[in-house]
């Protein structure tokens, strides 16, 4: 019986490694791979929390608008008081999920723009996604330094005037604290390739809006990453090239009520690259 249980305990001992291999670490080629709560907008922030931790991420990137929920008033407004933002913290803890990023948000004023820094401060974010009026880009710029915080400049398309990289690319001239926000499903829709953008903006970006379209125009919608025309294998193929290491949010603007399972699909195929592209 002794050498029966010794057996065991040895068989176990091997087969650990083998068994950590399989579970997935959010550390490959240190991406922090996460959603934009967009994805769940017609649910709550809490509700986000539970679906995105479902499909094991463990990050998010809030925004305005939605509404926090779990016994917890108002929504994930950066006017929340210290009060909500313990809740929300103890919410977030409590799903071993951790806000990265948040927007698009962009202030009125700079009073306005204190209120955002100061939130995301206070909540631990790091990046402030956000399409800054450009006359405020030297006031954000300074402010961001002043709070060690990054804005990270997003492209909407036409008539944001963030829509091409190489707008993005003039206003981070001499602007240290402000960055690129890389959301590639609007650059389809914009009508230009994912790849040559990137490359344009190559070692600027520190966040990203990842999405896979069925069609190049502004009607377009998601899809499934790798069942669309947004060539997502040689996007992560070019962020491996590029060494990138920032906040890459699933945004799925589509079938919003049942989106899950197609959320999920695309985070199995772009974990398939990862490991892929991570032992080469």
């Amino acid at each position: 019986m002794k050498n029966k249980n010794l057996f065991l305990v040895i068989m176990i001992m091997l087969l650990q490694p083998l068994i950590a291999q399989e579970k997935y670490s959010d550390n490959v080629l240190d991406w922090k791979l996460g959603s934009q709560a967009y994805t769940f907008k017609n649910f709550t922030f809490a509700e986000t929390l539970d679906k995105i931790a479902s499909i094991d991420l463990k990050y998010v990137e809030a925004y305005p608008g939605q509404k926090i929920g779990n016994s917890i008033e108002g929504n994930m407004h950066y006017t929340m008081d210290k009060a909500t933002q313990k809740k929300v913290k103890e919410l977030l803890n409590s799903k071993g999920i951790e806000v990265v990023a948040y927007g698009v948000v962009t202030g009125e004023n700079e009073e306005d723009w204190k209120k955002i820094f100061s939130f995301a401060k206070d909540m631990g974010i790091g990046v402030i996604n956000s399409e800054p009026k450009i006359e405020d880009l030297d006031m954000v710029n300074r402010l961001a330094g002043e709070y060690n915080l990054k804005v990270a400049l997003h492209n909407h398309p036409k008539p944001s005037v963030y829509w091409h990289p190489d707008t993005v690319l003039e206003a981070m001239k001499g602007r240290e604290n402000i960055k690129a926000c890389a959301d590639i499903g609007h650059w389809v829709r914009s009508g230009m390739e994912p790849v040559e953008n990137l490359k344009k903006l190559e070692g600027h970006i520190i966040s990203m809006h990842f999405k896979d379209l069925n069609e190049k125009s502004r009607k377009a919608h998601d899809v499934p990453w790798g069942t669309g025309i947004s060539n997502i294998e040689e996007v992560v193929k070019e962020l491996k090239r590029q060494k990138f290491e920032g906040v890459i949010s699933v945004e799925y603007e589509y079938n919003w009520d049942n989106s899950l399972p197609e959320v999920e699909q695309s985070v199995n195929y772009f974990r398939k690259l990862e490991k892929q592209y991570n032992s080469k």
